[in-house]
C-alpha cells in the first residue's frame, strides 16, 4: 500500500468515524434557538441527545452481522442514506417529538460509519499495522470536538439551527462519494452467514468466546468511558465552579482534546519499540498515578483552575494510547466475523459511556470531585479487568495442560 493510498483510506475511515461525534457536538450551540422554535425547554431538547445515544448503541449491533453477510459497502450505503434522509427530517422538525424520532433514526443510520470503519481496518491492514491505522483515525476523530461546536455556533447564528442538519447531510453525501470512488471494497459478502436471529446470536456468542476480545473490550471499553465523564461534567465544573466563560471553556475543551491527539500520534513512534499489550499496561499504570494525584488534590482543594486543567490534560492524554491499542487487540483475532466483533465493541463502549455520563451528571455536588473520581474509577476498573482477564487465561491454560498431561500408571 502506497503512502498516498494509506492517507486516503485513513481520511475516509476517519471521516466515517466522525459522523456520529459531529452529529452530537455540532448542534449543541443551537439548543436555546431550538427550544424557542419548538416551543419547549432546553431540558427537553437534551432528550434528543439521549435518543441519539440510544440509537448509536442499538444500531451498532444491527450493522455487524449485515457487514459480514453482505460485504462492507452495501450496508454502509444503506445506513448513510438513512442518515442523510433523517438529517433532513431533523431540519424540518416542528416539535420535540418529531426531532427525537428523527435523531433516533439519524443515529441508527450514522452509526454504521463507526462499525464499518473498525471492520475495514481489520480488512485492509495486517495485524501489526492495525494500531498505527487506529492511531491515525483517532487523530481525525479527536479533531471533531475542537471543530464541531464552533462550526455549529456559526451556522446557527448565520442561518438558524436547521442549517446544522443540512450541513451534516451534505458532508455525509460527500463522504459517500469518497467511499464509492476511493475506498477499497474490503471483505466480500459471505452468503453462508445467516441473518436469522438464532444464527446472529450464535455469531455474537462465538465472538465473546474469544478471550482476547473479552479482555480488551471490557478493559479498554470501560477505561475509554473516562472522557464521557469529562464531557458530561466539564461544562458545569469549569464554568459554574471555576468561573470560566463560554469562550474560555471552548478553548479548554480544545486544549484537552489536543492532548489525546498528541498521544495518538506518539503511538506510531512507541509501537516501534513496544507492543500494543505493553502500551495498554503502561498507560493504565500512568493514568492510575496521575488519577490518584487528581483525586487527592481536588478533594484537598490544592488546585486552582489552571492546575486542574493541567491535571485533566495529563490524565486524558492517556486515552490516545488506550483507544487505538485496545481496539486493535480486541479485533485482531477475527476475520470472518470482524463486523460482529466491531459492532459488539462499539455498542459496549457507547453503552458504558452513556451510563457513566448519567452517573456523573446525577452525582452533582458543586465541586470537581465527581468528575475526577468517575474518570479515575473508569481507568482503575479497566486495569482490574485487564489483570483479572490475564489471570483467568493463565489459569485455564494450566488447567488444560494438566488435563492433557498423560497419566502415569502405578
Amino acid at each position: 500500500m502506497s503512502r498516498k493510498q494509506y492517507l486516503i483510506i485513513v481520511l475516509l475511515l476517519g471521516a466515517l468515524s466522525t459522523i456520529s461525534p459531529f452529529s452530537i457536538d455540532m448542534y449543541l450551540p443551537g439548543f436555546p434557538a431550538m427550544a424557542k422554535d419548538l416551543n419547549t425547554t432546553i431540558t427537553q431538547i437534551q432528550l434528543s441527545l439521549t435518543a441519539y445515544l440510544i440509537g448509536i448503541a442499538a444500531g451498532q449491533l444491527l450493522y455487524g452481522p449485515l457487514l459480514d453477510r453482505f460485504g462492507r459497502k452495501p450496508p454502509l450505503y444503506a445506513g448513510l442514506l438513512v442518515y442523510i434522509v433523517s438529517s433532513a427530517g431533523c431540519a424540518f422538525s416542528t416539535s420535540i417529538e418529531s426531532l427525537m424520532a428523527m435523531r433516533f433514526l439519524q443515529a441508527l443510520g450514522g452509526c454504521v460509519g463507526m462499525v464499518a470503519a473498525q471492520t475495514l481496518v481489520r480488512d485492509l491492514f495486517p495485524t501489526n499495522k492495525m494500531p498505527h491505522a487506529f492511531s491515525s483515525i483517532t487523530l481525525v476523530i479527536a479533531v471533531s470536538p475542537m471543530v464541531a461546536p464552533t462550526v455549529g455556533g456559526y451556522l446557527t447564528a448565520a442561518w438558524g439551527w436547521p442549517s446544522v442538519f443540512w450541513t451534516l447531510a451534505t458532508l455525509t453525501l460527500l463522504i459517500v462519494a469518497g467511499i464509492y470512488w476511493l475506498l477499497p471494497e474490503g471483505k466480500k459478502a459471505d452468503a453462508s452467514l445467516s441473518l436469522k436471529p438464532r444464527a446472529v446470536l450464535k455469531n455474537f456468542y462465538g465472538v465473546t468466546k474469544e478471550p482476547q476480545f473479552i479482555i480488551y473490550t471490557l478493559a479498554g471499553g470501560i477505561a475509554m468511558s473516562a472522557p464521557f465523564a469529562y464531557i458530561a461534567a466539564s461544562a458545569d465544573v469549569f464554568m459554574n465552579v471555576y468561573g470560566w466563560s463560554e469562550r474560555e471553556y471552548g478553548w479548554i475543551f480544545a486544549i484537552i482534546a489536543s492532548g489525546i491527539i498528541g498521544t495518538a500520534q506518539l503511538n506510531h513512534l512507541l509501537l516501534k519499540r513496544y507492543t500494543s499489550q505493553q502500551l495498554v499496561n503502561y498507560t493504565f499504570f500512568y493514568q492510575t498515578i496521575v488519577g490518584t494525584l487528581l483525586i487527592a488534590g481536588t478533594w484537598a482543594g490544592w488546585y486552582d483552575k489552571w492546575v486542574l486543567v493541567a491535571m485533566v490534560f495529563l490524565f486524558l492524554a492517556g486515552q490516545g494510547l488506550t483507544g487505538p491499542n485496545s481496539s486493535a487487540l480486541a479485533l485482531a483475532p477475527f476475520s470472518r466475523h470482524a463486523g460482529s466483533a466491531a459492532s459488539l465493541l462499539g455498542s459496549f463502549r457507547m453503552t458504558i459511556g452513556g451510563l457513566v455520563s448519567a452517573w456523573v451528571s446525577a452525582w452533582h455536588d458543586g465541586t470537581a470531585l465527581p468528575m475526577a473520581v468517575t474518570m479515575v474509577t473508569c481507568v482503575l476498573t479497566g486495569l482490574l479487568m485487564l489483570g483479572s482477564g490475564k489471570v483467568a487465561i493463565r489459569y485455564r491454560a494450566r488447567k488444560k495442560e494438566v488435563e492433557e498431561k498423560p497419566q502415569v500408571l502405578m
